[in-house]
């Protein structure tokens, strides 16, 4: 029981070392607990699962505790994207869903994710609730349904047909863009595609076969990862290289040229398209580590943003409280609140490719475009692998510096402190620059490992390297 600890989405654990069928078990019991006293467990619970190895068999056994609690239960007959799982979470009514996956995580990793009734991951909140019943026994007599049921069925179709509403394919085909599209062995597999070869876009998928090894990645959708990816779009004569995680949730995208397009970047084209072709109300949302460009995106349009804490977990607050047209965090997740408080790596990919059909413009043009008008802002991150004294060493001398003085030869401009420690620096390289990005560096502590992540924006990508190299000699000078 002590192995099992629930975090922003759920439990994720090494298989066969803390995550077992026992330690499922006990998340699954504490999950039925929750329902049982805090929703109307007669609605039941949907669960899915991805392509990571057992994930089957793991969803096979939290629906017997759940159906043995007298919860009803709806299992997914196959592999199932946490999307399309939390879409229909909401569209049935369900009290609940549980998502066997482990997202971006290596191979020998799997997981527990819940999804509350709305369609979204739980709140901080119920994630306690869930966490408070661990090691604890269903009651005899405590559920108010009469017997569970395991109804099998395929999540995948509703969800499918949802997000094909938010794109003109026939446009997309019209254009005669040509897409790669790349699942890494995941979730996603044959969902765009399947879209796209019904309506006659042309696209390669690749990595679309089941492989629970994840052979030479992590299903992640960053460098090194997408280095292959690289390669393919340039070879396969695409406009962009679409890329999902290994349950769907994240996006990546690669140009036609071959470069990486950062997160930060997808988010900003979306918020931009949705504000001028679509017009669609509402604020908008991003994490303390994301990209400034989307604060001058929403300010040209009158748009109130807000700023929050790392995770998806405070988008989908806001979008459940707030009038929220878009929400997204710095790694891939971004979500559109007319489809579903959830980040969701499917629809963004299809809403990528109508951006790139209505504006007449490669993904490479539509990075282009977006920093002339805006201003060039790249962006990068560091993942200093440290021990806990040179980490909170670090941390406590950089909370020690204060505007006015310097921070790794840089003078400080201001300092923030709402999830980690964020500097916005003086740079003479971009001072000359018009329209240029503002300069912040950010350090971030994670509280469950040996990790300090150092972020930074900039100017320029050269600008960008160098002062993650100044903060890098910082940390490690002790």
């Amino acid at each position: 029981m002590g192995a099992v600890k629930f975090g922003t989405d759920g439990w994720r654990g090494i298989i066969a070392d803390d995550f077992t069928f026992e330690n499922v078990r006990v998340a699954a019991r504490a999950i039925a607990l929750y329902v049982l006293e805090h929703e109307d467990a007669s609605q039941g619970v949907c669960i899915g699962w991805d392509t990571r190895f057992g994930s089957q068999a793991f969803a096979q056994v939290v629906a017997e505790v759940l159906s043995g609690a007298g919860i009803p239960v709806t299992l997914a007959g196959g592999v199932t994207p946490t999307p399309a799982l939390s879409y229909a979470v909401r569209e049935r009514g369900a009290a609940g869903g549980v998502m066997i996956t482990s997202s971006h995580n290596p191979a020998e990793w799997n997981g527990v994710k819940y999804k509350a009734s709305y369609g979204g991951s739980g709140k901080p909140s119920i994630i306690a609730q869930i966490e408070s019943y661990l090691g604890k026994e269903v009651v005899s007599g405590q559920c108010p349904v009469v017997s569970g049921r395991v109804d099998v069925v395929d999540f995948n179709p509703p969800y499918v047909a949802a997000i094909e509403k938010f794109v003109d394919l026939a446009a997309i085909k019209e254009s005669g863009y040509k897409f790669l599209i790349d699942v890494m062995y995941g979730a996603g597999s044959g969902v765009i595609a399947g879209i796209f070869a019904r309506a006659g876009v042309p696209y390669v998928e690749m990595r679309g076969e089941r492989n629970p090894a994840f052979p030479g990645i992590n299903p992640e959708p960053i460098l090194p990862h997408i280095a292959e990816t690289q390669k393919r779009v340039v070879a396969e004569g695409c406009v962009a290289g679409l890329v999902t995680d290994g349950d769907a949730d994240r996006i990546g995208a690669v140009d036609e040229h071959g470069n990486v397009v950062d997160a930060h970047k997808i988010f900003a084209i979306l918020l931009k398209w949705l504000l001028e072709r679509k017009g669609w109300p509402g604020d908008v949302t991003r994490a303390f580590n994301t990209t400034l460009m989307l604060d001058r995106i929403a300010a040209k349009h009158g748009r109130k943003l807000h700023e929050h804490g790392i995770g998806f977990k405070y988008v989908c607050d806001l979008m459940l409280a707030e009038d929220i047209l878009i929400g997204g965090e710095e790694s891939g997740g971004v979500g559109i609140s007319k489809h579903l408080p959830e980040r969701d790596g499917m629809l963004n990919s299809l809403l990528l490719a109508q951006v790139m059909t209505d504006e007449k413009k490669t993904l490479g043009e539509l990075v282009a475009a977006l920093q002339e008008e805006y201003g060039e802002h790249q962006y990068g991150r560091i993942d200093m692998h440290i021990d806990d004294r040179l980490k909170q060493s670090a941390i406590a001398r950089a909370k020690a510096v204060v505007a006015g003085e310097e921070f790794a030869g840089l003078k400080v401009l201001k300092v923030e402190t709402l999830d980690g420690i964020k500097f916005f620096l003086e740079n003479p390289v971009c001072a000359g620059k018009a329209n240029a990005a503002e300069t912040w560096l950010l350090l971030r502590a994670s509280g469950t490992e040996p990790l300090l992540r150092v972020y930074c924006e900039s100017c320029s990508v050269e600008s960008v390297n160098a002062v993650l190299k100044l903060a890098e000699g910082f940390v490690l000078a002790g």
